[in-house]
């Protein structure tokens, strides 16, 4: 094979990733949690990786994924653009689940007082 690809530990990290969201998205909607915002999330975790690696598949010899990416990205791409903005929503809605969690589990100890 001479194609050049992202080291393994990336790509464990990445599949971990998108299966940790589209395992929490899951939970959200069954949950009745942020349910638009889970089933988006369970959309873009289904789709994203699908279209990355389809419009990756015809990448230049000697040029790895992100490579690829970033120079269809600088180039206009429909599909990089989906891509970028999909794995950003995709840190969005972590970020968002963390800010839920704090609000609804505030911290034992603290000098929060009950009247």
């Amino acid at each position: 094979m001479y194609w050049e690809t992202l080291p393994s530990w990336i790509w464990v990290i990445y599949y971990l990733f998108l299966l940790l969201t589209l395992g929490t998205g899951i939970l959200n909607v069954i949950r009745k949690r942020m349910i638009s915002v889970s089933i988006l999330a369970i959309c873009l975790v289904i789709t994203v990786p699908v279209i990355s690696l389809v419009n990756s598949i015809g990448r230049a010899k000697g040029v790895n994924e992100l490579e690829h990416l970033v120079a269809q990205l600088q180039q206009g791409a429909i599909w990089s653009i989906y891509t970028v903005t999909g794995t950003l929503f995709l840190f969005v809605f972590w970020i968002l689940l963390f800010i839920k969690n704090k609000e609804r589990n505030p911290r034992k100890g603290s000098n929060y007082k009950y009247s």
